[in-house]
């Protein structure tokens, strides 16, 4: 009885490991060689019980599908499922009858025989929809790791399309069509076997293939029936119908708010309407409904902690009625399969957000695929956030084992830990209780806005920057008299031209000049990430608060595209419409006090940037000309910057160009 490389979807794998020797009695399903490949790491089992009679590779050796590995000697003497494998890959003529193959085999032979008569009403090159399955992985069944597309994507042949995992593999299922994703049919987490619909691809085909994904007839066998029931499944989930969950967007933060719900149960809702409002301390955002329908259920309460992914409501989207009038048709001649299907349904329609269990970062993940183990060690470490460089093995050959794993994190559960150091950013250290003011006419408790209870962590991080303030004053006479002249034609566009809109492209300019003030200490504070692209944060004053959107690539526009920009920006903040992509990603920012009033003041930098540019209102000065005094228009400068980064030179090196800058703002077209 020979024991063969089953299809691990590549074309070739590498024996990495024998796990039996001669003589071996092994029973179904144990592991007896592991094979490697650029996409997959599978421990092939025994499809029979036995005794190793021989071993026909060895480890190094490149072997392929049907390639025969091991050789064993049954100990009942019947015919093992190696035969049936054989009688499977075999399988192109008549002789084999679709009663002697497994259920799945029966729906393939069917699938691709029966629409045969109906040929010629499928042309040359029409599109189709073609389903991916999962391949035989060795396995009864895996689960879905992770899912590598989205609907829509343009996918290849052989392209990796979803990871599934199993105790004794770790497989890319690479697709077997080119073509458009029409739809996902199972999520992370799902349990699925050889046979599971993965995906359905849009794709133009040739007529035979056309042919081929035709649904067949509900008059056929049972198994035709579940082909039916196939066929149902497509137009029901791809219809805007059904109970729909609006999840908690991206906000860049772990967690937020829930602020307002502006919605009740029984509303009718319109696509994109707003439902939930959540602040966190970088945003406060509308959650718009992603369809239109009823609210059926309010899954959150006003104060509640959420995060990305969470249900915020339910609700009974649109075209339920019509969707569920087609359905009966069909599956009419098989009650059965009908059962079936609607779990089925429901899941490809409600596509809920699955939080990743894998806790490691990247590099880590890095570093334990060169460590010797299986992958479902790997998996157990990726859930519990080992990283296996750090577990002593005790397998053979320094092969990591499921209880080193165990007893590594009993370890480290049982020892005593430091305190984080993420407690003490929470904390404000060094200041005492409040004392009774009881006795001087008492207090009048007033909360604050949300915005400003989420900005204080933010706020506290300052506590940890050796930050320096740099002052100086720019001439801006001439600039303000060109604003002048150019406003009144602005304003007949629309827009409104504002002193920021010049500054802003001047420090737009000098950052390509001076990058490190745009750049980020690295965590090991021992070199500076330099960014590729300038990102302006704004601050703009709103009734609940300071917030700072960005403007994106000041250097890439003109003063009129950025003075259009900053109007939106600012009228956004006011009405509280921005997104979280609004507020995220900036590497230098810029505060004002624009006409309120002051000399100057000291900005805070905003972790993890590394300098901050105050603005003062503009005054009329003396300025000495060598002989006597001419009147000024002079704009206060404050420089703030992290002083582990930038030095107090290169600071007044900084301010010096930008007043340059702006008493001739025509140097920018040099």
């Amino acid at each position: 009885m020979q024991i063969k490389t089953p299809d691990i979807g590549v074309d070739k794998a590498t024996v990495a490991e024998i796990l039996v020797k001669v003589g071996d009695s092994v029973a179904v399903d144990d592991s007896l060689v592991l094979l490697e490949s650029d996409k997959a790491s599978v421990e092939v089992p025994s499809t029979s019980a036995g005794i190793v009679k021989s071993i026909t590779v060895a480890a190094g050796d490149v072997v392929s599908e049907g390639s025969v590995l091991i050789e064993l000697e049954a100990e009942d003497g019947s015919i093992g499922a190696t035969e049936v494998q054989e009688a499977d890959a075999s399988q192109k003529t008549s002789e084999n009858t679709p009663t002697s193959l497994p259920d799945q085999e029966i729906m393939r032979e069917l699938a691709s025989h029966q629409p045969v008569a109906s040929a010629p009403k499928t042309p040359t090159g029409s599109s189709s929809v073609v389903e991916v399955q999962v391949p035989d992985i060795g396995v009864e069944k895996a689960l879905v790791g992770e899912i590598l597309v989205q609907v829509g994507d343009e996918i290849a042949v052989d392209q990796s399309i979803v990871v599934v995992e199993s105790d004794k593999a770790t497989v890319e299922v690479p697709s077997t069509v080119s073509g458009t994703v029409e739809s996902v049919e199972i999520r992370a987490g799902d349990t699925v076997k050889e046979g599971v619909v993965l995906l359905k691809v849009k794709t133009v085909s040739s007529g035979a293939e056309a042919v081929q994904s035709t649904a067949p007839s509900t008059e056929t066998v049972p198994v035709t029936a579940a082909k039916a029931e196939t066929a149902v499944e497509a137009p029901v989930a791809s219809a805007p119908s059904g109970d729909v969950e609006i999840a908690v967007p991206d906000l860049g933060v772990d967690k937020a708010v829930v602020a307002e719900i502006l919605v009740q149960v029984g509303d009718t809702v319109e696509a994109d309407q707003s439902i939930i409002v959540v602040e966190s301390d970088k945003a406060t955002v509308e959650v718009p409904s992603s369809s239109a329908g009823v609210i059926k259920a309010i899954h959150v309460q006003v104060g509640q902690n959420v995060s990305q992914g969470v249900a915020l409501v339910t609700i009974e989207a649109k075209g339920q009625a019509a969707a569920a009038v087609a359905q009966p048709a069909k599956v009419e001649a098989a009650p059965a399969a009908k059962a079936a299907a609607v779990p089925q349904v429901a899941t490809s329609v409600e596509q809920a957000p699955v939080q990743s269990a894998d806790k490691l970062s990247k590099e880590q993940n890095a570093a334990n695929a060169k460590v010797y183990a299986g992958p479902a060690v790997r998996k157990l470490a990726r859930e519990l956030g080992v990283v296996l460089a750090e577990v002593k093995a005790s397998g053979a050959h320094d092969r990591l084992m499921k209880e080193d794993v165990f007893a590594y994190v009993k370890t480290r559960l049982t020892a005593p830990r430091a305190a984080p150091v993420a407690q003490a950013v929470a904390q404000v250290p060094g200041l005492p209780k409040l004392p009774d003011f009881s006795a001087f006419g008492g207090t009048e408790e007033k909360a604050m806005t949300r915005l400003q209870q989420v900005s204080v962590p933010q706020l506290s991080l300052n506590n940890f920057i050796p930050q320096v303030t740099q002052f100086d004053l720019a001439d801006i006479t001439e600039l303000e008299a060109w604003r002048g002249e150019l406003k009144a034609k602005f304003k007949q566009d629309g827009i409104s031209l504002t002193i920021l809109a010049f500054i802003a492209k001047a420090v737009a300019y000098l950052l390509k000049e001076e990058p490190y003030f745009a750049g980020h200490l690295a965590d090991d504070q021992k070199s500076v990430l330099l960014r590729n692209e300038i990102h302006m944060g704004i601050a703009v004053a709103t009734p609940d608060g300071l917030t700072v959107p960005v403007l994106r690539n000041p250097d890439q526009k003109s003063i009129k595209q950025i003075a259009v920009e900053l109007g939106e920006l600012s009228k956004k903040a006011r009405d509280k419409k921005l997104s979280p992509k609004d507020l995220q990603g900036a590497n230098f920012t810029i505060t004002s006090l624009g006409s309120i009033g002051g000399t100057a003041f000291t900005p805070l930098v905003n972790w993890p940037q590394v300098a901050i540019l105050g603005i003062s209102p503009a005054t009329m000065q003396p300025v000495w000309n060598g002989t006597g005094f001419d009147p000024k228009l002079m704009l206060p400068l404050s420089l703030s910057y992290d002083h582990r980064v930038i030095n107090g030179a290169d600071a007044a090196r900084f301010t010096h160009k930008l007043t340059k800058l702006l008493a001739d703002i025509r140097s920018l077209l040099l």
